[in-house]
């Protein structure tokens, strides 16, 4: 008698691998045991048909929550103007930065990729990058110093750009959207969640900073209308994990398995060449 197979996983962070590798018509790296998001899928194809998508920009807030996106609604009606497709999905446990933008840019869980708390080692698994790199795409990091995304993806063939904060992330990523050199681009940015740590996630700070991170978002995405317009393009506000308010402490904490740590929204949009 066969086995039965293992089921796929489509509700989790896991998920925006094979679903990107999927837009762009790249085979997913090695061990992925998600499949691609089919609601993500079928928008991409009203808009762009069967053709693979050609350039992809991923923006990734850190500790953007579901309950945020929920609680400030008009603000992230911002995203979605650029970005119409919502998907809802779980983080990985524990909902801790590496682990989880590991798991969302391999596609496989913590015990596979290897980082199961916060440390930062340079992964040897397969990952996206690995994966477009075959398909002779030219993929780029652009994050802060020191960032998790900016460590443990290292030693690809690939251009890696270390930026002093998030403004100088946004002002990088719009020099390579204008220049055309990458196909695919993944931008870093860190402010909400050094406020809520220092703070809280729902203080004047923390929000400004979310309203911060939706500007940018917004920002680049005019930034891909304009200089990806000749090419089928995906934009995708990919958050790692929610946060809580440690009762010990009355500040901003994440890593439980609980609905405010665990629980995000992705948006996802795309656009076509210009007749």
């Amino acid at each position: 008698m066969n086995e039965p197979a293992e089921p796929i996983i489509t509700d989790c962070i896991a998920a925006i691998t094979p679903t990107v590798c999927a837009l762009m018509h790249v085979p997913a790296p090695h061990h992925s045991v998600c499949g691609p998001i089919d609601r993500v899928i079928a928008a991409a194809r009203s808009v762009c048909g069967d053709a693979p998508v050609d350039r992809c920009l991923v923006y990734a807030p850190d500790a953007i929550g579901l309950h945020l996106c929920e609680d400030y609604a008009s603000l992230f009606e911002e995203v979605a103007r650029h970005a119409l497709l919502a998907v809802e999905l779980n983080a990985v446990f524990p909902p801790k930065t590496p682990v989880c933008f590991a798991s969302m840019f391999t596609g496989v869980m913590p015990e596979v990729h290897g980082i199961r708390t916060y440390e930062r080692p340079v992964l040897t698994c397969d990952t996206i990058f690995d994966a477009l790199i075959r398909a002779g795409k030219s993929p780029a990091i652009v994050a802060a110093a020191g960032a998790s995304v900016d460590l443990i993806f290292r030693n690809r063939a690939m251009d890696y750009f270390t930026e002093r904060d998030d403004e100088s992330v946004t002002l990088r990523v719009e020099e390579l959207l204008a220049s055309g050199s990458h196909d695919f681009i993944l931008a870093y940015h860190s402010e909400y969640d050094d406020m809520l740590h220092l703070t809280s996630p729902r203080s004047e700070k923390a929000i400004h900073a979310a309203e911060h991170h939706v500007a940018s978002f917004c920002r680049l995405a005019r930034a891909v209308e304009t200089n990806w317009s000749d090419c089928r393009r995906a934009i995708l506000f990919t958050p790692d994990h929610g946060a809580h308010v440690d009762p010990a402490t009355g500040k901003g904490a994440h890593g439980e398995n609980i609905p405010e740590d665990m629980q995000v929204r992705h948006y996802f949009g795309f656009g076509c060449p210009r007749r």
